[in-house]
């Protein structure tokens, strides 16, 4: 994955990034660091084709992106699999775990492989027989993320992205995830955008770590949409950089409640 002179955000006036690139080459594991706030998540959900940036492009296999979320080529938007830092806010309440790993299989009308692959990859994550039948209210978080991490695998994405994966669960579920995840790895070539801001964990669990680094220095002139950038820049607002690039705080993202 490529993402080149990316400038995104929610309010045309305020962007949340400016002129972001970043490379994940094939079978790399990168790491992206840093505080909250300053735009990871913003950056994660457009290289997951899941919010349109306002300039830029993102290349996926070597192909520019041809669309963005379900307008986006079915190609594309399932070589990428997603695991939110909320389980609650990224699974339908409705549906039984089992429903919930099986829901990309049969949106892309493979529901003849979901009882065989939610199995299998339900005991990858381990969660037992039981827990599959349970709502998303009658298990843990760490509970629900194991699922979630198994809803990301259940297409054999070619990258996965992990926004603050780990952020809510305790030392021993952190461990395991990280784990199942580094087994599909082992097993498939994919590639891996981790975000967070556990400098540790980065470390530790990829091939390199891009950090976002505070920008003081105001700057001049206009942004892409025309807005000054000397009022953005200054007061509270933060900034980071990514690839000697730009990275400035904005609104948080919303919530984003789709299967990824």
């Amino acid at each position: 994955m490529e993402l080149r002179g990316i400038t995104a955000g929610y309010e045309r006036g305020a962007p949340v990034l400016r002129e972001v690139s970043l490379t994940v080459g094939a079978g790399e594991a990168v790491g992206l660091l840093g505080p909250s706030g300053c735009g990871k998540s913003t950056l994660a959900r457009v290289a997951a084709l899941l919010h349109r940036p306002y300039a830029g492009t993102v290349l996926l296999d070597g192909e520019p992106a041809r669309g963005w979320r379900h307008r986006a080529p079915r190609a594309q938007r399932t070589s990428v699999g997603v695991v939110f830092q909320q389980p609650r806010l990224a699974a339908d309440p409705r549906l039984t775990l089992a429903a919930l790993i099986a829901e990309p299989l049969r949106a892309t009308g493979r529901k003849d492989e979901a009882g065989e692959r939610t199995a299998e990859l339900a005991e990858s994550v381990g969660l037992g027989g039981e827990l599959l039948t349970r709502r998303p209210h009658e298990v843990s978080d760490g509970q629900l993320q194991r699922a979630c991490v198994a809803r990301a695998l259940v297409l054999g994405p070619r990258l996965l992205i992990c926004d603050e994966m780990t952020a809510m669960l305790d030392a021993s579920t952190t461990a395991a995830l990280v784990a199942v995840v580094e087994e599909y790895r082992a097993r498939s070539g994919a590639a891996l955008l981790a975000v967070g801001h556990d400098r540790t964990l980065l470390e530790r669990w990829c091939d390199r770590t891009v950090e976002h680094a505070a920008v003081q220095a105001p700057t001049t002139g206009k942004d892409a949409t025309g807005t000054d950038a000397t009022a953005a820049a200054t007061g509270t607002d933060a900034g980071a950089q990514v690839g000697g690039a730009p990275v400035r705080s904005g609104r948080r993202a919303p919530a984003d409640t789709s299967a990824g």
